[in-house]
Formats: structure tokens, C-alpha cells, sequence
């Protein structure tokens, strides 16, 4: 039987009334394309794996879950800002690979421009995972993912110096519970040589406790050690790269969605925005969850983004000496399954683990759960316990009352669960930076790299001689040593006044922010950039003052600042002297 046939066959045994087509997308190169509707969308994600096949380009799945409408959440200010506006390059999506790529363009002689449809960078999975730079121990050799993250996982340290963000290079763990799944470590050991993964070898439990983890749990007989993984704060990051690209020259626009674009013949001439019509010479698609929308708009998909939500737990910082570096259960049993009786159970999730966080936080979980919407962000109390049941055997001394926040992400998963990272095939000046999600933040650097050579190639851009990777920054009070806090609070008083108690952050701190290269004037991404509302109160003391010095700054009344977005509104009138309450 036929590939095609094949797949039609157990496609129709989902349901009989969808329809399978092959689409030629370029010469003698097929797309699968699914069309229908059916009212569960479980049935929806298994056509949609059922139609993957290598000698396919991928897959489109149009079918329809009936009764659900999934709007995208655009801005409402509409206006002519941008209009006419010819870049040469136009980046679509503020999250890690896209200002990744803005920085990296900033290498080369071009007038580059990137829009994010929110009012910041890292807004949407960027800043909802856990921070993990993976080693990729689950990978498959030849798959971009694992390409890209050998590559992109050793720029971290010269990244975090340049940049001036935090990286810790601790390791991961797999711990261990039973004698029979130390003696699985060898062929661990030998998957990871083959994927090229240095460092990768067996610690007993003494050694565990003495050198990497004093918690180490009670059940553990000892662990799996991966030299190579390590852990960043992924919006922070987001934000050095967009703060560096900008001050190279790189143009921002927020609040700027794409509406449609004009292909004519075998390029992207205009891209439509809330903001105006841009003319860019080449379109980088790198815009997440909705990346195979715009790749529709541009006459290049050929893929499929169903979303994937996680839910992640913050714990206290009094729980940080718990875990240490990142950990997780064994999922040996799982890897049996599917490496050697070659079963799969569905699940293309990691299984969640603990983590220490760059600010001394523990962060637990994420779990997965299939869902059709794209920017599905809210939590249930029955993932939480679930995430939290599941860790608390990791991490045994932990309880509900250790939680201060929780949030939830939507990855951006293909059907063939592989980054589609390539150039534009029926239309020739985009380029796809498409699919991106776990190991996305290990392999943002190395991403970036080719699609700019890939941009250059096409532009026949020379090197930007002027570019500087040194980010200008700002000081971090509460991590200084008292002389070093002594001296810059005499040069600037403003740092001698604490408005954030949890985190010790400073009004200067504060002030800093709202004059870097890439302002943000709103409560969130002053939380995002240095913490004030990131303790354990959540903000409930310092958000006030935040708005205060918001306002100050920007000369407006403090009604006017937003928590976020347009419609996050904090105060809506005075309540007193003399304001009519109504």
C-alpha cells in the first residue's frame, strides 16, 4: 500500500468524512492537507499525526472543530504610525527567536524592523516556560531541533557576558529510584555520545548529596548527571537581545499586528498591519503559535501549529536549597517503550522536572495538555495538583503553602514535532523560523545565525562594522556588595530608596528601565526587567509605587498607567476631593 493510501486509510478510520488531499507545493514536492469538521478535537490532533510521513514537506490540517472560533488577540489602536514604512528586513514576533534574530541582523548593513503584535517582548511562551538551555538528551539525530541546540547550547556564556544576563551552567538530573534503571545508564550514556552530548555519565548518592544536591530525595539511589544543561531567565534574555538590537538600530513596534500581505508572483511586496502597510524587501517569520497563519498569508506553509499548554508552579524563595540545579524523575520506562519495543504513549512532553531559577526561585513542572486555541493562558486547579503531586515526590519537603504564583503557555507544536526552519520555497524572500518550542531557548542563537546568513544571501548585505554586542545595563542593588551599593547610592539617591521589600529593588532600579533602549512603560514589564512584584507578596506593596514612578516619568496622571496591555487598567478616577464616584 502507498504512503498516501495509507494514510488515508487510517485517517478515515478516525472519521470516515475527512478529507485527504496531497498538494503539490513545489516542484515535485507534496503537502498532506486534511479538510472537514468533527466536534472533538482529539480527533483533530490524531488526523493530524496520522497524516505525518518524511516524504511529505508536512502537513496542513484545515480541519474544523465545530463550534470554536478562535480569534487571535489583536490590538485596538489603529492607526497610520507605520505606514510606508521599507524595511529591508521585517521580523514578525517579539519572543526569543525572533529578537535573537533582531540582534543578530544588527551584525549585517540592513535597515531591519520587527513587529509583536503585544505591547513588549517575551509576552507570550518566551516568558512562559521554565528557563531550561536543554542538553537534549530526548532528541533524535538529524532533526533541526537536535541540530540546532549542538550549536545553539555553547553560546550561552559568551552571550551572558555580552548581554549581561544571568546563565548557570549546574547540570541536569535524572534521578534515579530502583537498581534495574541504573543498570538502563550505559545505553543512556551511549545515545547521548552518538548525539554528541559531552558529560553525560552516572553519580551515586553520596556523591549527589555532597557536591550537586543536599535534598537529594530519600528515595533516590543516585542520578544521571548532563554536564551541559543549564538554566537562563528566558525573558530576560529576550529582553538583553531586544535591548541590544535596538541600540544597534534595530526598530521596534509594538502593539502591531499583521493583518495580511500582497504576494506578487514569487515575493511578499506589502505586509498589512493595525499600524499601516509595510514594504519590506524580506519577511522573517518567527511569530510562535501563529507562525503557520502568517506563513498562509505569505503563500509558504507548510506546516500546521497546534498548540500544546503547559502550567509551571513558582515556589518561595525559602524553598531554593531544596533543588539546586534542574531535576527530574526517570522516565526510563517510557524510553523503553519507545526505543526498543518502538511504542509511543501520545506524550511529546519531557515530563516536567524542578528547577532553581536564576533569581533563587524554585519553578515545577510543566505538564501538557492538547488544546486548539493559541493563546490559551489560563490554569486549572486539576493541572496544578497535578504538577504539584508529581514534583512534590521530587522535592519531598515542599507544601501548597511554599506556592506564590503559578501561569500557564501555549508551545508551538507541528504534527512532525521538528522546528521548520528554512528558507521561503514558492515564495522566495520569507524565511520560516517556524514550530519553535522545547528545546527553543538552547537553540534561539543558532536559529538566528542562519536565518541572518540565509537574509544576507539573499540581500547580498555586507558586515555592519559598527556593531557593538556589549549591552549597556544597569546596576542590581541587592546582588552588590555593600561598598559597591554605598558608592552608587551617593552617586544617585534614587538607590537608596526601596520600593520593592521582597526583592530589594530600588526606585534608581526602576528609573534605569524606563530610560533603557527599549522602554516599556507599563507595571509588568518593569516586573520583568528587575523584579519589583516578583516575591512573595506579588506585588501588593510595591505595585502602587511602580505606578507612581511609571507616571512621574511619562508626565501623566496615574490613571493612565497600564498593568499591561491597553485594557489592564489599575485606577480608573480619584476617590477623593471632591470626584464624582459614578
Amino acid at each position: 500500500m502507498s504512503s498516501f493510501n495509507s494514510i488515508c486509510k487510517k485517517i478515515h478510520e478516525i472519521n470516515p468524512n475527512f478529507e485527504v488531499t496531497e498538494r503539490e507545493f513545489a516542484k515535485g514536492q507534496y503537502c498532506i492537507v486534511l479538510n472537514g469538521e468533527d466536534d472533538k478535537w482529539e480527533n483533530i490532533l490524531k488526523a493530524g499525526q496520522y497524516a505525518v510521513d518524511k516524504k511529505y514537506l508536512g502537513v496542513i490540517n484545515d480541519i474544523k472543530l465545530k463550534g470554536f472560533k478562535d480569534e487571535p488577540k489583536l490590538p485596538k489602536v489603529h492607526d497610520d504610525k507605520y505606514d510606508g514604512m521599507t524595511p529591508d528586513v521585517l521580523i514578525i514576533g517579539g519572543g526569543i527567536t525572533g529578537c535573537a534574530i533582531a540582534r543578530e541582523m544588527a551584525k549585517y548593513n540592513a535597515k531591519t524592523m520587527l513587529v509583536e503584535k503585544g505591547y513588549d517582548v517575551a509576552l507570550m511562551t518566551t516568558s512562559r516556560n521554565d528557563g531550561n538551555v536543554h542538553v537534549g538528551i530526548d532528541l533524535h539525530k538529524g532533526t533541526q531541533k537536535h541540530t540546532y541546540l549542538m550549536r545553539g547550547n555553547k553560546y550561552f556564556e559568551q552571550l551572558s557576558k555580552e548581554l549581561d544576563f544571568k546563565f548557570e551552567r549546574g547540570g541536569h538530573h535524572i534521578y534515579l529510584e530502583e537498581n534495574w534503571e541504573k543498570k538502563l545508564v550505559p545505553i543512556l550514556e551511549l545515545k547521548a555520545k552518538k548525539l554528541g552530548i559531552p558529560g553525560v555519565y552516572y553519580v551515586d548518592r553520596d556523591e549527589m548529596i555532597a557536591k550537586y544536591e543536599p535534598n537529594f530525595p530519600s528515595w533516590a539511589i543516585g542520578a544521571v548527571r548532563m554536564e551541559t544543561g543549564g538554566i537562563v531567565s528566558p525573558y530576560k534574555m529576550t529582553i538583553a537581545l531586544a535591548e541590544n538590537a535596538a541600540e544597534n538600530g534595530v526598530e521596534f513596534a509594538f502593539n502591531t499586528a499583521v493583518l495580511g500581505m500582497t504576494v506578487e508572483g514569487d515575493k511578499v511586496t506589502s505586509v498589512k498591519t493595525n499600524r499601516g502597510t509595510i514594504y519590506p524587501k524580506v519577511v522573517i517569520n518567527a511569530s510562535g503559535t501563529y507562525a503557520d497563519i502568517i506563513a498562509d498569508m505569505a503563500k509558504d506553509r507548510t506546516f500546521t501549529i497546534h498548540p500544546r499548554k503547559g502550567t509551571d508552579i513558582i515556589l518561595d524563595k525559602k524553598c531554593g536549597e531544596y533543588v539546586k540545579t534542574t531535576a527530574t524523575k526517570a522516565p526510563f520506562k517510557r524510553y523503553i517503550d519507545e526505543y526498543i519495543f518502538k511504542k509511543k504513549d501520545g506524550s511529546h512532553s519531557k515530563g516536567g522536572g524542578a528547577t532553581q531559577t536564576v533569581d533563587g526561585n524554585i519553578l515545577i513542572g510543566p505538564d501538557a495538555e492538547e488544546i486548539p486555541e493559541r493563546e490559551d493562558f489560563a490554569t486549572s486547579r486539576s493541572s496544578l495538583d497535578a504538577v504539584f503531586k508529581k514534583q512534590q515526590h521530587n522535592i519531598e519537603k515542599i507544601t501548597y503553602g511554599d506556592i506564590i504564583t503559578y501561569f500557564a503557555g501555549c508551545r508551538a507544536a507541528t504534527y512532525e514535532e521538528d522546528f521548520v526552519v528554512r528558507k521561503g520555497i514558492n515564495t522566495k524572500n520569507i524565511i520560516e523560523a517556524a514550530g519553535i518550542q522545547s528545546p527553543g531557548i538552547g537553540c534561539a542563537p543558532a536559529i538566528a545565525e542562519d536565518v541572518c546568513k540565509w537574509t544576507s544571501e539573499i540581500l547580498g548585505l555586507g558586515k555592519n562594522e559598527n556593531f557593538n554586542p556589549i549591552r549597556k545595563t544597569y546596576p542590581h542593588l541587592a546582588e552588590l556588595p555593600d561598598e559597591e551599593r554605598d558608592r552608587l547610592v551617593k552617586e544617585n539617591p534614587a538607590y537608596g530608596e526601596i520600593v520593592c521589600r521582597c526583592e530589594q529593588i530600588s526606585r534608581g532600579e526602576i528609573e534605569d528601565c524606563l530610560h533603557s533602549a527599549l522602554p516599556i512603560f507599563t507595571v509588568d514589564a518593569i516586573k520583568r526587567r528587575c523584579r519589583p512584584g516578583m516575591g512573595r507578596c506579588q506585588g501588593g506593596f510595591c505595585s502602587p509605587l511602580v505606578v507612581k514612578i511609571i507616571a512621574k516619568e511619562l508626565g501623566v496622571d496615574e490613571c493612565e498607567v497600564r498593568k499591561a496591555g491597553e485594557d489592564s487598567v489599575i485606577l480608573y478616577h480619584n476617590t477623593k476631593g471632591g470626584i464624582d464616584n459614578d
